[in-house]
């Protein structure tokens, strides 16, 4: 099991899966990145699946956040073996990240929708999102937003991925964005094998070696159950 697919999540691009990738590349993976332009779930999905497509044989499928979402739906994809989820939204048929981001479920600084898309605020983004990361790469974050489309957010799951498929979940203690609580739950959920990570909502950047070693674990044990 050497593939691995890499979602990344709403506000950013998949840049920030660098030190995730180095890592996964180091131990002998063949790893892809997909950008997707988060205006809509459906394009999102499209978008993955075009990825996976392109891989060359079974493979783990990762999201983070928004992007847990994205695997979900496109999780379905006949080469996904496992997902795996980091600080990641893992939805039931017909719901969305929306449905499941109700008021107190999240103490995220998002700001009422303009034009269809939806921003963080730019002052309150590094300590609610990227509270463990360097400083002045949370800055940036903040003013380099990629905007996130309603329609992402409210775009609903048609059937679940992980009821089918081996799960992982790596939960953020500290996150900021998805309180740790509702990250157990929907693990929990997913019959999805668990770690809990003292890192908060951008644990991905922070932390690339833990989330690598969940990664690489699930990749071993989809592989020896084949």
């Amino acid at each position: 099991m050497n593939n691995i697919v890499l979602v990344h999540g709403a506000f950013v691009d998949g840049s920030g899966w660098e030190g995730v990738y180095k890592i996964l590349r180091r131990d002998g993976y063949s790893v892809s990145i997909v950008q997707n332009p988060t205006i809509s779930l459906e394009d999102d999905v499209a978008v993955t699946k075009r990825t996976l497509a392109a891989q060359d044989g079974p493979t783990i499928l990762v999201g983070h956040s928004y992007g847990g979402a994205v695997i979900t739906e496109a999780g379905n994809h006949p080469k996904v073996a496992g997902l795996v989820y980091i600080a990641a939204f893992a939805p039931d048929k017909g719901e969305s990240v929306a449905t499941l981001n109700t008021p107190g479920a999240t103490v995220s600084p998002i700001l009422p929708p303009q034009d269809g898309f939806l921003f963080q605020d730019r002052a309150k983004l590094p300590a609610s999102f990227a509270a463990d990361v360097d400083a002045e790469k949370a800055a940036f974050w903040a003013d380099s937003q990629v905007p996130w489309g309603v329609a992402a957010a409210s775009g609903t799951i048609s059937e679940p991925a992980w009821r089918t498929k081996p799960s992982w979940y790596l939960i953020a203690t500290d996150d900021r964005m998805i309180p740790p609580d509702t990250q157990r739950a929907m693990a929990k959920r997913a019959g999805a094998t668990v770690v809990e990570v003292k890192g908060n909502h951008a644990v991905y950047v922070s932390q690339p070696s833990a989330v690598a070693t969940l990664i690489e674990q699930a990749a071993r044990k989809v592989k020896a159950a084949a």
